[in-house]
């Protein structure tokens, strides 16, 4: 009996998410007394995830799957806690996961606790701490199932280390061709920048820009800083930038450990995507501006003033400590 853990990958490399929920998977796998049997489908290097904690990969690779199909991974994701007599199955809370995560959960039987952000505060009884109503608060549930299904919050339990040697197994779960009624054509995709979903920093700007032409401000800082680049809903809207880029409660939501907004007002959507960012700074010229009671810091100040010096400032300091 071990710990399964769903492993995301993109073009044959693992995402960011997968090292994390590796581990997670790690730590439970320690509290149980057990070890760490990692699902990846046509993923990428398996000492990756032995590095963070892994003792036994099943690599899936099937030219069906290469694209994400929530019910055929759902499939081949309970065969392998089948075949491993997985009582926990880990999964990160991405988009997708999100889509897996309720078919899973009805094959497996078990009971799912979405946005988990810590280690289960105990195994007899199982419980664990989770996001809940848009990050505002925090719920303890009991799982009582004697399968649990563990949705991990984006950069809530952080990269951990935890060098193990992993053994390889090819595995072929079966397929079911209904699985496959409905199929993707063709995705497009921003290629050559941090994505939002993994990004450490995240620089987004809103309707205080003024105009798609004053963007390189945001472009110009997320390159300083190594970030990904987002916008509010208005924006997207407006055309300025695509709806990749949208975050809040209707877009992407946002786990980073800094996320800076600049010329957004902060309506209570867009704070409800941003909620789970460690530490929030805003750029407004509006004092009174919703943003600055949610913000960790706050600069009142025209963008077009403090975005230049701020970024001046910053190649000053990586200068100064290369």
């Amino acid at each position: 009996m071990s710990v399964l853990v769903y492993t995301e990958s993109d073009q044959g490399k693992f995402k960011k998410i997968a090292l994390e929920a590796t581990s997670y998977a790690k730590g439970v796998a320690e509290m149980l007394g057990t070890t760490v049997t990692a699902i990846a489908i046509n993923g990428g290097d398996s000492s990756e995830l032995g590095a963070h904690g892994a003792s036994k990969v099943l690599q899936v690779s099937d030219s069906k799957l290469e694209q994400f199909n929530a019910k055929a991974f759902a499939d081949a994701i309970a065969q392998a806690a089948q075949k491993e007599e997985a009582k926990v199955v880990i999964i990160s809370s991405s988009a997708n996961a999100k889509f897996l995560a309720p078919l899973l959960a009805i094959q497996l039987n078990a009971a799912y606790a979405p946005n988990v952000v810590a280690l289960p505060e105990g195994t007899s009884p199982f419980v664990v701490k989770s996001n809940v109503f848009t990050n505002k608060a925090f719920a303890k549930a009991e799982l009582k199932s004697d399968i649990k299904l563990i949705g991990l919050s984006k950069n809530a339990y952080g990269l951990k280390e935890n060098p193990t040697t992993a053994t390889t197994d090819a595995f072929s779960p079966s397929l079911n061709e209904a699985d496959f009624s409905v199929k993707v054509e063709s995705v497009d995709k921003v290629t050559g920048k941090a994505t939002i979903a993994d990004a450490e920093v995240v620089v987004s700007g809103g309707r205080g820009l003024k105009g798609p032409e004053n963007w390189h401000l945001i472009e110009d800082l997320a390159e300083v800083l190594g970030a990904a680049t987002a916008c509010s809903k208005p924006v997207s809207d407006m055309g300025w930038r695509p709806h990749s880029e949208h975050v809040g409660q209707t877009g992407k939501p946002v786990a980073s450990n800094l996320y800076i907004a600049i010329g957004i007002s902060g309506a209570i959507q867009h704070l409800a995507g941003i909620n789970s960012s460690k530490v929030k700074v805003v750029i407004n010229n509006d004092p009174e501006a919703p943003f600055f009671k949610a913000a960790d810091y706050g600069i009142v100040g025209d963008a077009f003033e403090v975005v230049p010096k701020l970024i001046e400032k910053l190649k000053e300091f990586k200068v100064n400590n290369a």
